[in-house]
C-alpha cells in the first residue's frame, strides 16, 4: 500500500518554551497634592522596578507624563530628584500608560497617587474602563502621608473601582504580595 505506519513514535525536542514577560507600567503623582507622599511613592516605585521576568516602564506625572524610563537605575533617587509639582492629569497618564501596553493579558498599570484628578475626571474613569476590558490589570495605589496614613480622593477611587480597577492603600511588602496575585493568574 506504500504507507508508513509508527508503531511506537518518540519525540525529542530542541526547542525552549519562552513565555511572555509581564509588563508593568508603573505611574507616580508628583504634583503638589503628593508631597507628603513623595518618599512613600518613590519606595513602591522601587519595589516593582526591575522585577525578574518583568518589562517596566516608569513615568512621573503632574499635569506632563515623564517617561524616566530610560533614565532609570535607582528609583528612589530618580524620583526624589524629580519632582514635578503643580496640578494633576492622571488621566493622562493613564492614556500614556495605555500606550506602554502591548499585551493587554499580560500587563499591569499601576497608578500611585492620592487621586485628586485636576483634569477630567470622566475622561479617567474611561480610560481605566478600557484598559480593563481589554485585559489589562488596573491598580491603584492610594497615597499615604507622612505618617502612613492613607491619605486619597476615596469618591474617585470608588468610580476607578467601579471601572474595573482596584485600589489599596499599603505599605511596599503588602504591595509585593498583592502584586505577585495578580501576575500568578
Amino acid at each position: 500500500r506504500q504507507r508508513l505506519y509508527l508503531q511506537r513514535p518518540l519525540f525529542s525536542s530542541r526547542t525552549q518554551r519562552h513565555t511572555e514577560r509581564w509588563r508593568i507600567v508603573l505611574l507616580v503623582d508628583q504634583s503638589g497634592s503628593m508631597v507628603d507622599s513623595v518618599i512613600h511613592s518613590a519606595v513602591l516605585a522601587s519595589c516593582l522596578w526591575q522585577l525578574p521576568g518583568m518589562d517596566t516602564s516608569l513615568a512621573a506625572f503632574d499635569t506632563q507624563v515623564v517617561d524616566l524610563t530610560d533614565e532609570l537605575t535607582d528609583p528612589v533617587e530618580l524620583l526624589m530628584k524629580v519632582q514635578l509639582g503643580g496640578g494633576t492629569d492622571i488621566a493622562a497618564a493613564v492614556g500614556w500608560a495605555a500606550g506602554q501596553v502591548n499585551s493587554p493579558h499580560r500587563s499591569v498599570v499601576v497608578v500611585i497617587s492620592d487621586f485628586y484628578e485636576g483634569g477630567s475626571a470622566q475622561l479617567l474613569v474611561r480610560r481605566v474602563r478600557d484598559l480593563v476590558a481589554g485585559g489589562t490589570t488596573v491598580l491603584g495605589l492610594a497615597a499615604l502621608d507622612r505618617h502612613a496614613n492613607p491619605a486619597y480622593n476615596h469618591e474617585l477611587a470608588g468610580d476607578l473601582v467601579a471601572a474595573g480597577a482596584e485600589v489599596a492603600a499599603m505599605t511596599p511588602g503588602e504591595l509585593a504580595v498583592w502584586l505577585a496575585e495578580k501576575v500568578r493568574r
